[in-house]
């Protein structure tokens, strides 16, 4: 697509921010006005579409990508987007630790300091298991994620989704939301398998490419969660 306009500016309405391209304001896809809650969601997003050129790259506009999927999907769906982070809560990454090697299942260990974490904040302790059984996650727990989540604005749902859906952790998406961790770091511990398969025989050049593209999406998620806080 051809760049079609020359100026991008952001204003203040009664329902909240907004950019407009020469002076007119923005729909998103759906045709939704694509209203902000905080200025500096808007400014980000207007710099998105300051910085295109000639001819406009999409994949250079990850924020205006998130926006228009919470304005056009989350909004909309919010009771099914829900129900999906909470798929990640039953079956959490970190309930499931490895028997063997032993040193694999030592720097699972580090876990535990999110899930006491979780157990404290929300009222909410995830079973652990070894092995490759399921474990069943206690009613009392899964009431208490259920309630995390859905006190959440879309904005952060929408950002929690993407989170849990990388890391397949409920508790490491909800430490990012909460400052806990980085999205770096809630990266790192939900690949500590595929690290240690990579020292011991090697990184796969396609496998370290994907893994790019995947922390660089957690980071938009959490660039989305600090810019849409009011």
């Amino acid at each position: 697509m051809k760049r079609f306009y020359k100026d991008v500016t952001v204003d203040e309405t009664a329902r909240g921010f907004r950019f407009l391209l020469d002076g007119k304001p923005v729909q998103t896809p759906a045709r939704q006005p694509l209203l902000l809650p905080t200025k500096a969601l808007a400014e980000a997003i207007a710099q998105e579409w300051r910085a295109q050129e000639e001819d406009m790259l999409p994949q250079a506009m990850p924020l205006t990508r998130m926006v228009n999927s919470v304005l056009d999907g989350v909004r909309i769906t919010r009771p099914d987007v829900i129900a999906a982070i909470l798929r990640f809560g039953e079956n959490d990454l970190l309930s499931y630790r490895a028997e063997t090697p032993v040193e694999l299942a030592a720097r699972q260990l580090d876990w535990n300091i999110y899930l006491d974490w979780a157990a404290e904040r929300y009222g909410a302790r995830l079973a652990v298991i070894s092995g490759i059984r399921h474990v069943e996650q206690s009613v009392e727990t899964l009431m208490a994620l259920r309630q995390a989540v859905s006190d959440l604005d879309d904005f952060h749902l929408a950002a929690l989704h993407v989170l849990v859906s990388i890391t397949g952790s409920l508790v490491l998406g909800l430490a990012v939301l909460e400052g806990r961790l980085t999205a770096d770091e809630a990266f790192a511990f939900s690949r500590l398998d595929e690290a240690y398969q990579a020292e011991r025989w090697g990184a796969d050049r396609e496998a370290e490419q994907r893994a790019g593209r995947l922390a660089a999406e957690m980071g938009h998620a959490a660039q989305l969660v600090r810019l849409s806080r009011a």
